[in-house]
């Protein structure tokens, strides 16, 4: 929405299991925000070129595990490339102007019960406090995302 203060921008997908096991914590917290009002939006991309990834398959995941956020396909990875993302999941926080303040990963470890550091929870809340953001940076955790390769074949004389 062009009026929230923050968009959050996840690269996820279908077929890795850090994304999936994350599913359910981006998931309450895009409801959250959402009940908080229009100051905060949600939307997960997926830019994973494999058929489990497909967009008909994103879409039955979608429903089956009721997405509070928009679940949408750069097909041509190019929103994935401008972005600089490379895992699964990967997290951005986009400010008013459009510029990243936070990217990385959601949290300090994949294993919810163990979580000691909130870093994307963290940002956003000094974000919407006018706040500047601690940590801007951290390493993403999870699957590469699988981009096309194209292969240059080379004759022998070469």
């Amino acid at each position: 929405n062009a009026s929230s203060e923050l968009l959050v921008v996840v690269f996820t997908c279908n077929s890795c299991p850090y994304a999936v096991d994350y599913e359910p914590r981006i998931n309450a917290l895009a409801r959250r925000w959402r009940q908080a009002g229009d100051r905060v939006r949600l939307v997960a991309i997926n830019a994973n070129t494999i058929p489990e990834d497909s967009f008909a398959a994103m879409r039955r995941r979608a429903e089956a595990r009721q997405f509070a956020f928009p679940y949408l396909v750069d097909e041509s990875q190019a929103v994935a490339r401008s972005f600089g993302a490379v895992r699964t999941p990967e997290f951005f926080v986009i400010d008013r102007e459009r510029r990243i303040r936070y990217m990385g990963a959601l949290d300090d470890s994949a294993d919810p019960a163990k979580v000691k550091i909130r870093y994307l929870e963290d940002a956003v809340e000094a974000l919407l406090a006018g706040q500047p953001v601690a940590v801007a940076e951290t390493p993403p955790v999870g699957c590469m995302i699988r981009t096309r390769r194209s292969r240059r074949m080379r004759s022998a004389t070469e």
